[in-house]
């Protein structure tokens, strides 16, 4: 295995860790902020009105965006599985 292979497998890898985590971020982080604009608009310091939303946009998230996640991480793993097929002939 050479270096060019080993940086080839880690930019994948990155790759493909952005991919999977990004939706489920992403609105985490949407709900979060209109969250936060609400609670400086109204003054409600609530600490579950913080959390409960995050973790349902989260979940919807995950419902949503689940089975695309998956084949994602499965095509990802077959890939790897293959190269250390061809690696080792």
């Amino acid at each position: 295995m050479t270096i060019d292979q080993v940086i080839t497998i880690g930019q994948q890898m990155f790759k493909v860790t952005l991919l999977v985590g990004a939706p489920v971020l992403l609105i985490t982080f949407l709900v979060g902020l209109i969250i936060s604009v609400f609670q400086a608009a109204t003054q409600i310091h609530e600490m579950t009105l913080t959390f409960i939303p995050k973790i349902l946009a989260a979940l919807v998230a995950l419902f949503i965006f689940g089975s695309w996640m998956l084949v994602k991480l499965v095509d990802y793993t077959k890939e790897n599985f293959n190269m250390i097929v061809t690696l080792l002939k």
